[in-house]
């Protein structure tokens, strides 16, 4: 035994008839002209059908998934808003649909909801989901769409049995095989109605006989002795056959009034015509179809309504980020590619010299490389050390506490053996921008942001790199304005972007920076603040005022910015402004954030001042930059996109930080007197110039 089911969605009735006549108008009508007729199906309860795509597979192919979603609109009262849902899909039971609301609620699948009642009465349907001061009702309504019945699927089969078998039928094979079951059922019927007709008008001709001879008939009645005698008399004196008589027989006498024998003649006139219309009917199939478009147009018009399912643009499965609030989030990388999200504010603000919070819980020997500010709808473009680029969603990352280590990145990107060097969160991809990418070797390369705006889930090659070369840095740039890149040994070189050739992806670069034996190119910064900020791996660090970097050409050694014998080698070097703050974090995973104005402002070739202090073995590794409310620019940090710092953010910590700051300004004046006094030799910095 086979099983088959077929599955046929309701449509709207005045719809359906429009399309079964365009469809008699025009035999070799196309599916897409039907649509135009019958564009839906229309379901008794309303809703919303997403998208003509699950209807075009259904139309075309016999098969489709539709999409139904429930009407809700929010009110916002200024107070509190909520969500009124007034229509819900085809065949969903409204009481269980609010009860899995209830239920996704209690799990804390939803968030953001206070209350849930049904208002429903005989107008109509009502759900009232109240929501709490400050949800942001658009997310909530979205995961009522994806959790909850609000939105189903229909599943249209069109089977049917076609000459003894199965098939699946599509718009036009359905009004296909529909007319030929009306043209049979009309022409049986027709044949039918004039026989009866006939029938009719047989019997209209022999009263009216008997009519014209009645004073005859009456005398013939009279003589007999049995029906069956007069029966028989009048066939024989009138002309009439069996059926004729009878009707005579059985005729009443107030027949026989003057008004009622003409009743009889416009009665048989009537059926005469009618006779006329019914043989024109069954002579030609052209005739057979127009009685079957004249039957159905008055249908439509006498039984259709109005449609009550929209259908709307498709929202194609609406994004993975409607449910997610874009907010600003703090990412953090380790060395062996384990990355968490975490919320903002969850390091706040430490003087310069604190020792800072626990930020993350690594494996042995692993280590925080990156941390970067991004909005958890941004894009990142993951670049490896090997020159490839992934993408990746931010809200992908899964949010963590401050002490867990995170989720390794292989389970987000397809990575062959690769380590994660440098991040790029993007909003939106910018024709206008560029991307410069920086090697361990002082190779630079500039492409086009827009060439990696499509990239597969197994990644592209992004640069080529010499043998032995690793990618270090890559940062978002406008075709204007000058870089600075800085080495591990401390030496810094500006020069002017326009310098640098434009290249395409998977490009060979040119040389940025003359390297000394064993130095390093260490990172990139965009001039376009008030200050560079240098950061070195024992918690050192120092403003210096771009001025103070003369530009030179590119592919030169550039001049010492800060001293590394004591301070330690440069981890980062980034453009700052007075009113920004930065997060440090160091290779144990210990996080802290300050005010960039707490930090001291020195010339080149300077050691810098304690911005962090460490504990033995631990090391600096990176930073990431807060821009303030009132800053316009844009921070280069970690080649993020800085975002803006809510006020209630820069408090300080409270139980994380207790005394954590007790020896914060001996310490400090400590490290003022003892590095800023002692600037780099003038001497030594031309020859490195040269």
């Amino acid at each position: 035994a086979v099983g088959m089911a077929t599955k046929m969605p309701p449509h709207n009735l005045r719809e359906v008839c429009n399309a079964i006549n365009a469809t008699i108008d025009n035999p070799d009508i196309t599916v897409a002209e039907l649509m135009e007729h019958l564009p839906g199906p229309d379901f008794p309860t309303g809703g919303n059908i997403l998208g003509r795509g699950g209807i075009v597979n259904a139309f075309t192919e016999g098969r489709g998934r539709i999409r139904v979603r429930g009407v809700a609109e929010i009110e916002d009262d200024g107070k509190k808003a909520r969500i009124i849902i007034s229509e819900i899909p085809y065949q969903v039971n409204k009481a269980r649909m609010i009860e899995q609301i209830a239920e996704l609620v209690k799990d804390k699948k939803i968030d953001g909801i206070s209350d849930l009642r049904d208002e429903s009465d005989k107008d109509g349907i009502r759900v009232v989901v109240e929501l709490k001061k400050g949800t942001v009702p658009l997310v909530v309504l979205n995961q009522l769409y994806k959790h909850t019945p609000l939105e189903t699927t229909f599943g249209v089969i069109n089977l049917a049995i076609v000459n003894n078998q199965p098939r699946y039928l599509n718009l036009k094979d359905i009004i296909g095989e529909f007319l030929k079951h009306r043209k049979d059922v009309v022409y049986r019927r027709t044949v039918f109605d004039l026989k009866k007709a006939e029938e009719r008008l047989h019997i209209l001709n022999g009263l009216l006989i008997a009519l014209d001879n009645i004073d005859e008939v009456i005398a013939t009645i009279k003589s007999s002795k049995t029906t069956e005698e007069a029966a028989q008399k009048l066939i024989a004196n009138f002309s009439l056959d069996e059926a004729q008589a009878d009707a005579i027989l059985k005729m009443q006498l107030r027949r026989l009034a003057a008004l009622e024998t003409q009743k009889i003649v416009d009665e048989k006139n009537e059926i005469a015509r009618e006779i006329e219309r019914l043989k024109l009917i069954i002579s030609d199939d052209a005739h057979i179809f127009a009685e079957i478009k004249r039957e159905t147009a008055e249908i439509g018009e006498k039984y259709g309504n109005e449609r009550r399912t929209k259908i709307v643009a498709d929202v194609d499965d609406f994004e993975k980020e409607d449910l997610i609030e874009n907010k600003q989030v703090l990412v953090s990388l380790t060395s062996d590619n384990y990355i968490k999200s975490m919320p903002l504010d969850t390091y706040k603000g430490q003087h310069r010299g604190g020792r800072g919070i626990v930020g993350m819980t690594t494996k042995d020997e692993d280590f925080v490389k990156n941390i970067f500010v991004a909005s958890t709808h941004d894009y990142l473009l993951c670049f490896t050390c090997e020159g490839r680029v992934y993408w990746l969603k931010v809200y992908d990352i899964p949010e963590a506490t401050r002490q867990s280590k995170g989720k390794a990145i292989v389970n987000l990107l397809n990575l062959n053996n690769e380590k994660i060097t440098a991040v790029i969160p993007i909003s939106k991809f910018d024709h206008s921008k560029f991307l410069l990418f920086a090697t361990r070797q002082g190779m630079i390369v500039k492409i086009p942001e827009e060439e990696f705006s499509r990239v597969r889930q197994t990644g592209l090659n992004a640069i080529v790199l010499r043998e032995g070369d690793k990618l270090v840095d890559v940062k978002e740039i406008d075709d204007n304005g000058e870089i600075v890149i800085t080495t591990r040994f401390g030496q810094s070189l500006r020069f002017d972007l326009k310098t640098v050739p434009l290249r395409h992806r998977n490009a060979l670069g040119v040389k940025g920076i003359k390297l000394r034996y064993e130095d390093v190119l260490q990172d990139l910064t965009v001039v376009e603040k008030d200050h560079l900020f240098t950061l070195t791996e024992k918690g050192f660090g120092k403003r210096t005022e771009f001025d103070e970097f003369r530009g030179h050409g590119r592919a030169t050694m550039g001049v010492k910015n800060i001293q590394v014998d004591v301070s330690g080698a440069v981890v980062s070097s980034k453009a700052v402004n007075d009113s920004d703050e930065v997060i440090l974090m160091s290779k144990s995973g210990i996080v802290m954030r300050t005010k960039v104005s707490e930090i001291s402002i020195q010339k080149r070739g300077t050691r810098g001042v304690r911005i962090m202090k460490l504990d033995s073995g631990d090391s600096v590794v990176g930073f990431t930059i807060l821009e303030a409310e009132n800053d316009s620019s844009s921070s280069s940090g970690s080649s993020a996109k800085s975002p803006k710092v809510d006020p209630a953010q820069k408090s300080l910590l409270d139980s994380d930080t207790d005394g954590n700051n007790a020896d914060y300004d001996d310490d400090a004046a400590d490290s003022d007197s003892d590095y800023e006094s002692e600037p780099y030799d003038d001497a030594d910095a031309e020859e490195d110039e040269e």
